[in-house]
């Protein structure tokens, strides 16, 4: 399975680098000078890091097929893709192992589907289709989803009234004016 590790971002330079917006927590694992990394869309790459070094707490990278900032501005947006197996931390899961899940209430409730995964500013967020065919967010952090059971096939969800699009459908129904 492919996994994105990184989204490419501007142009740094005159000599091609460019900066990333990470979507790994071992980038120093994933951009080791000599890697070559896979690209969505494929047309861009394969890429080989060619450098790497961190300013001001971005993650600047060279790629032997940038020689220079035209090259690399030309990269803007371009996803970098790793194949990965299963995740083998206790609390960290790829999206491919997350997106098909059931989505539950804790009282058992089937709310839908889990769609994929956002990865947004403050935290990253389920994408749940509602059975009505609603697309939530719901942010994926411990209080809300407390239970990520893959080999069961589910989430277990938490959330506070008014987060899933059945509320606000349960909430016109009971006949309450919208705040």
């Amino acid at each position: 399975m492919e996994l994105v590790v990184a989204r490419v971002g501007r142009a740094h330079g005159l000599r091609g680098e460019v900066a990333l917006e990470m979507r790994t927590d071992v980038p120093e694992e994933r951009f080791t000078v000599g890697a070559v990394l896979a690209t969505e869309p494929a047309t861009a790459g394969p890429l080989t890091v060619e450098s790497t070094r961190v300013h001001q707490g971005r993650w600047l990278v060279r790629f032997a097929e940038t020689a220079d900032r035209t090259a690399a501005e030309a990269l803007r947006g371009t996803e970098l893709l790793v194949d990965v197996g299963k995740s083998d931390e206790e609390d960290a899961w790829y999206p491919h192992e997350l997106t098909g899940l059931r989505a539950e209430l804790v009282d058992g409730t089937v709310v839908g589907e889990v769609a994929g995964l956002e990865h947004l500013p403050a935290h990253d967020a389920l994408v749940v289709r509602e059975d009505g065919g609603a697309r939530t967010l719901v942010p994926f952090v411990h209080a809300i989803v407390p239970t990520v059971d893959v080999a069961g096939g589910r989430v277990v969800l938490d959330p506070p009234g008014g987060l899933l699009a059945r509320d606000q459908v349960a909430d016109e129904a009971a006949g309450e004016p919208e705040a």
